[in-house]
């Protein structure tokens, strides 16, 4: 093998360009001719778009870690050092976990070896053992900091992990090492949101006996999996675009809580969405504040492209009530100049739509409809598995949260 490897990117199973590792351990991207003069072009990234309107095609070189937007493509945390000690990948090093999981990423671009270039030794043994390690892998390719997995329903109804990890149409959330009933809390939340209007994907709570194909070494973290539909999988597998915000900002994984706020939030929705997503984006933000979730950072928001152009506001994920397990807890991200949830009355929102340059009305009318909604959500919960403490918890945040009382 050579010093320099190169992986093909395409997006929607065209070739756009290639990300390359050269001697130095340096990553580059560059785009290919035929995408850079494709008007008609299916978008990658907004972090690609110059000041005009057009495509941002610079080279900018990154030392070990990949560009942004692929670095985020990537998983974090546990779950990197997991799948990097399973493929016996470098976990530091971005390039080669980019080619073992490159098959199935989130969206609809891949990454996968120019030339069918032979697996670098480096990274593991040889042959069989090469492919055992990235076969393992792949089944575990979903960015996250929770264990999350790609499944599909099988004939008796239960959850089962595809042999070879491609295909997948649900994500299955394991339980947390670190915190008790995390599966329940986030069911629990995205079905109160459901009630409250806002987008959410076809979700369940699954026994953790359902699922099949878990690796020993995580199957007995708890008794549930929370199950949530892929919104970047079509039923008959077509891949759908998406790109989280720390990926439209161009900012590594490790910087999502940092350099952006919610007013950057809507304006890029404001000026590359509709109306709807603006107002669907102001009831999200409401209802994480109503059930006191400080981690809505950037890669809790995401963009999806329907028809590979045009951007949209992506259903809701990852909503957890994470009041519950840290206290005090605050916003992940500024809301006009403030992370305290104390702090979040009805003229925080009148100054945050000013600084969004949003409408005042529009604003203040969908906080208002959605803390109305919540309060009837909130009285349906029975049916829910909300244990005493998220109950608790949530019950006391209610009564220290301005807007929820105005």
């Amino acid at each position: 093998m050579s010093d320099v490897s190169i992986l093909n990117v395409e997006l929607h199973g065209k070739l756009i360009g290639t990300l390359t590792r050269l001697p130095d351990d340096r990553n580059l991207f560059a785009f290919a001719k035929d995408y850079i003069e494709d008007d008609n072009r299916d978008t990658l990234s907004l972090s690609f778009k110059d000041i005009y309107g057009g495509l941002d095609s610079d080279t900018r070189p990154t030392q070990t870690k990949a560009p942004p937007f692929f670095a985020n493509l990537l998983p974090e945390g546990p779950l990197r050092a997991y799948l990097s000690a399973r493929a016996r990948v470098n976990e530091a090093r971005d390039f080669f976990l980019l080619w073992v999981l490159g098959r199935d990423l989130p969206g609809a671009v891949t990454l996968s070896p120019a030339d069918d270039e032979s697996w670098p030794e480096e990274t593991a043994r040889s042959g069989s053992d090469a492919e055992a390690a990235k076969s393992a892998a792949l089944r575990f390719s979903l960015a996250g900091v929770q264990l999350k997995f790609s499944a599909v329903r099988n004939a008796a109804g239960g959850l089962t992990l595809p042999a070879n990890g491609m295909g997948g149409s649900w994500i299955v959330k394991l339980p947390s090492a670190q915190h008790k009933g995390v599966p329940e809390n986030e069911f629990a939340v995205m079905e109160l949101a459901r009630r409250v209007g806002i987008d959410v994907p076809d979700t369940k709570l699954v026994p953790l006996s359902e699922i099949g194909d878990l690796p020993s070494d995580v199957a007995s973290l708890g008794s549930h999996a929370f199950v949530i539909k892929r919104f970047d999988r079509l039923e008959n597998g077509v891949r759908v675009h998406i790109e989280d915000f720390a990926q439209v900002f161009g900012l590594p994984p490790n910087r999502k809580y940092e350099r952006a706020n919610n007013e950057m939030i809507a304006r890029v929705l404001a000026a590359e969405t509709s109306e709807i997503d603006i107002a669907e984006f102001v009831r999200r933000f409401v209802f994480n504040a109503l059930i006191g979730n400080g981690d809505m950072h950037l890669k809790n928001w995401s963009l999806i492209y329907p028809d590979k152009r045009k951007a949209a506001l992506a259903p809701a994920y990852d909503f957890v009530s994470t009041i519950e397990y840290i206290q005090p807890d605050r916003l992940a991200l500024n809301f006009a100049d403030t992370k305290d949830f104390a702090e979040l009355d009805r003229a925080r929102f009148a100054r945050f739509a000013s600084k969004a340059q949003l409408s005042s009305s529009l604003v203040t009318d969908t906080l208002s409809q959605t803390v109305e909604r919540f309060h009837a959500a909130w009285a349906t919960r029975k049916d829910l598995p909300i244990s005493k403490e998220l109950e608790t918890a949530i019950g006391n945040h209610l009564q220290t949260l301005p807007v929820a009382r105005e």
